[in-house]
């Protein structure tokens, strides 16, 4: 396995779920304690691995502003997607779709309405997003979560600047 590769996994692995009993979290997330992940690698290294691991696969990678996905994901995290047709989502996944404002929104599938679209709500949030999700918002679903503490390192900061601003920004918000 190329040294690079074995890095990137290194680092999925290290910046796993910060809190304990991650299983159990899936299963029934806490909505009292919203703490986030905890990392310790700068937002640079970050998005260059989640570009390496996204590119083999033509996958997207985007950056996370907000809370509402905790402890799952939030700020500083970096989602890797890889697309996938709405016929192969199911309950409990994690999207990232386009919504009706025209913005980038990283939720979980909540259930199927009526007419077969998707309805996703936030993890923490009480109601669920406006928008429903379709073939034609779906960007894709979220297979690799890697955390950062949100900063620039000093060494490489022009680099990983061009990187964040060209890296799109997916809203883990109150529903609208």
């Amino acid at each position: 396995m190329h040294f690079a590769a074995i890095k990137t996994l290194m680092r999925i692995a290290a910046f796993g779920w910060a809190i304990s009993g991650a299983a159990a979290a899936v299963a029934a997330p806490a909505k009292a304690n919203i703490a986030g992940p905890v990392a310790v690698a700068d937002l640079g290294s970050v998005l260059a691995d989640a570009h390496r691991i996204a590119k083999p696969t033509g996958g997207l990678v985007v950056r996370v502003t907000g809370v509402s996905m905790l402890p799952y994901f939030g700020e500083g995290s970096v989602l890797v997607l890889r697309r996938a047709a709405p016929e192969a989502l199911r309950e409990g996944m994690l999207v990232v779709y386009r919504n009706r404002f025209d913005e980038l929104v990283a939720h979980r599938v909540e259930r199927r309405d009526e007419n077969g679209a998707w309805v996703m709500r936030g993890a923490n949030n009480a109601s669920e997003d406006s928008t429903r999700v379709t073939a034609e918002n779906l960007l894709g679903v979220v297979y690799v979560t890697l955390h950062s503490d949100g900063r620039e390192a000093a060494t490489g900061a022009t680099v990983a600047g061009a990187m964040r601003e060209s890296t799109p920004l997916a809203l883990a918000a109150p529903a609208r």
